[in-house]
């Protein structure tokens, strides 16, 4: 799907190979230094389990079980800005809201210009909390979005 999609555009731009949320094992987590998560939001409105994927059992039971404590992440998602213009991209939000709880640090947040969406729960003091790409209405400029993101986070010293 566009959240696939996104990720192959970062693998690329990294060289490191994508692992699909039901695949991992939790020593995927726990053994890395630096993590890049990216999900879709399907469940708009939601208070928590909005991308209706793997990650919504893996960030309420794996998740609670594991020190992640220090860890660099970078997040990314999928969403339609004109169809769900009060949710778009939320579960990216869900993920950083996770992820920060347990004592990770956030890279790569990102400027909100050039989208039209009226409100997002991936949107923190007017920048969202990571890439988002809107494969629907905006799918000739993901790829390139993907490739600044990665330059950004290099700049930032995630690597």
């Amino acid at each position: 799907g566009n959240t696939e999609l996104i990720a192959g555009y970062i693998s690329e731009a990294t060289g490191i190979s994508p692992i699909l949320i039901d695949d991992a094992s939790d020593s995927d987590f726990t053994g890395s230094d630096s993590l890049i998560v990216g999900c879709p939001t399907w469940n708009t409105g939601a208070d928590e389990q909005r991308s209706m994927t793997g990650w919504d059992e893996w960030l309420y039971d794996n998740m609670n079980s594991i020190d992640l404590k220090g860890k660099k992440v970078a997040f990314f998602g999928v969403g339609d800005q004109m169809s769900y213009m009060d949710n778009y991209c939320d579960a990216v939000g869900e993920l950083y809201d996770r992820f920060t709880e347990k004592g990770c640090t956030a890279f790569g947040m990102t400027s909100t210009d050039g989208y039209s969406h009226s409100e997002s729960k991936s949107e923190i003091d007017g920048k969202f909390v990571g890439l988002v790409c809107d494969q629907d209405n905006q799918d000739d400029m993901s790829e390139d979005r993907a490739k600044a993101w990665v330059e950004q986070l290099k700049a930032e010293g995630f690597f």
